[in-house]
């Protein structure tokens, strides 16, 4: 018998983590998150992380789990996301995943299998010292030369993972993307996944307000914080939406006003990107919540939990 699975997933600022709380309330939930980003320890305001008192005593996971210098991996995410599933499960409540990265929540709805391609330490080396030659962009630029769609989801900064990608399409002459798209399509679990969605202007609304909290709220203090312990942009963690372009204000690169103006527009480029990797998933069912009519946003609302009550009916309160 499979066990229960709900996915809440959706654009940042779309509103998951509030309806997420009420959904696990009324179905005896609990709250794995499935963002790349709130797994780390003091990074609070810049990932828009939830706070215990907003938690109305429902569990949540993988918050706040790593220091800013761990290496999160979406493979380490599966293994922690999926043995949570199942210890969720066994008391008798619904796990809820609830986030906005794609290819984490993915590699467990779908149980990716990732690529067994064994290191190459000489090729590694030859790529560490070409990055070392030629920087950080060029080497980005290598793999999307070879696998562009990988190339799109990872940043100029994150190295490592280029780098595999890179000995992954060198071993095995295939795209670490096409490798992924070959997965069973057939997911482990009973399985419901709800999209959030809303009017594209209201988003983009909702984003500048929200980096505007985050700055009243101590955004740059957070930053600072964390450069006096040591995280600095070497970190993969904070090269994160928020905080590289804070720590280009702190070292006086540019002025705050612009440091605001990139976060606001990076986050939106990033919802952008979150939207059209989730439409490449049919399995989501998609909801629009704008808050412009709110009858209709009630409606469809009322349309999720009737599903969710559906699908999982043994745990309606």
């Amino acid at each position: 018998m499979k066990e229960n699975l709900l996915v809440i997933l959706g654009p940042t600022a779309v509103g998951k983590t509030e309806l997420s709380i009420d959904i696990a309330l009324r179905f005896k939930g609990e709250i794995i998150s499935g963002d790349s980003m709130q797994v780390y320890k003091g990074m609070d305001i810049g990932t828009a992380k939830i706070k215990p008192e907003e938690m109305e005593g429902i569990p949540h996971y993988l918050i706040d789990q790593f220091s800013p210098d761990h290496y999160f991996s979406v493979a380490e995410f599966q293994e922690l996301a999926t043995r949570k599933i199942t210890d969720i499960n066994q008391k008798g409540h619904l796990p809820i995943i609830v986030g906005g990265t794609g290819l984490y929540i993915k590699s467990v709805t779908h149980n990716y299998q990732f690529p067994t391609v064994t290191s190459n330490e000489s090729f590694r080396k030859e790529l560490e010292e070409w990055v070392e030659k030629h920087g950080k962009e060029a080497l980005h630029k290598r793999l999307e030369n070879v696998d562009q769609e990988t190339a799109s989801r990872l940043h100029i900064n994150d190295v490592k993972r280029v780098i595999r990608a890179l000995e992954v399409f060198h071993a095995s002459g295939k795209q670490l993307s096409e490798l992924l798209k070959e997965q069973e399509i057939n997911t482990p679990y009973q399985l419901l996944m709800i999209g959030l969605t809303m009017d594209r202007s209201k988003l983009y609304e909702r984003i500048n307000h929200r980096v505007d909290i985050m700055l009243n709220h101590g955004l740059i203090e957070e930053v600072e914080n964390l450069l006096k312990q040591g995280y600095d942009e070497r970190y993969i963690a904070m090269q994160g939406i928020g905080y590289k372009e804070i720590i280009h204000y702190l070292k006086g690169e540019i002025a705050l006003e612009e440091a605001i103006h990139l976060i606001k527009q990076g986050t939106r480029r990033f919802a952008k990107r979150q939207l059209s990797w989730f439409r490449n998933m049919p399995e989501i069912q998609w909801f629009d919540i704008s808050e412009a009519i709110h009858e209709d946003k009630q409606k469809n609302i009322d349309k999720i939990y009737e599903l969710i009550a559906g699908k999982f009916h043994f745990l309606k309160n």
